[in-house]
């Protein structure tokens, strides 16, 4: 059974960081893409960062380069999102999301087998 556990969300202020982690199991943790997505209230679910497993290569959201950084242990089966001047766009409920993922572009939420539950990321100005 595919189990994503989320945590590291919460509150800061303009400028301020947080690091999101998202423990995993029940998969082939080497074999299959995993990301990270946010869903603001009104607006769609957007990839923010994710690594796919078919080219190895690590996308983020054009909003976000250079300010968040996408990561993951194969040795803890654990990815995280290193989020560094975060602003009040930012806010969002943030989702770790895995699945068996072709040669697509990781970004996109419909590709996904598997979500964790959401955490709140809140940015005050």
């Amino acid at each position: 059974q595919v189990q994503l556990v989320e945590s590291g969300g919460g509150s800061v202020q303009t400028g301020g960081s947080l690091r999101l982690s998202c423990e995993t199991s029940g998969f082939m943790f080497d074999d299959w893409t995993t990301g990270w997505f946010r869903q603001a209230p009104g607006k769609e679910r957007e990839g923010v960062g994710c690594l796919s497993s078919s080219d190895g290569i690590t996308r983020y959201a054009d909003s976000v380069k250079g300010r968040f950084t996408f990561a993951k242990d194969f040795g803890k089966n654990t990815v995280y999102l290193q989020m560094n001047d975060l602003q009040p766009e930012d806010t969002a409920v943030y989702y770790c999301a895995t699945g068996l993922l072709g040669y697509t572009d990781c970004r996109i939420p419909s590709e996904y087998d598997h979500w964790g539950q959401g955490m709140q990321v809140t940015v005050s100005s």
